[in-house]
């Protein structure tokens, strides 16, 4: 995906403003906000719940080894 740099970055703005106008634009950035907020710890957890897996998976592999 290319990078967007400053002027595409400002153009977008500028559409947002005129197809959202001014007093939803704060509400829109607050409900993205949260989303990537809330789309983080998601993506966290199932990160913690893997890692823990791989782990008990390797203490039972070493444990039927010492068997």
């Amino acid at each position: 995906m290319p990078n967007i740099g400053v002027p595409g970055l400002i153009i977008i703005l500028i559409i947002a403003l005129i197809v959202f106008g001014p007093s939803k634009l704060p509400q829109l950035g607050k409900a993205v906000g949260q989303t990537l907020a809330e789309f983080k710890n998601s993506t966290k957890e199932i990160m913690d719940e893997v890692a823990e897996e791989f782990k008990l998976d390797d203490k039972n592999a070493e444990t039927k080894k010492k068997k």
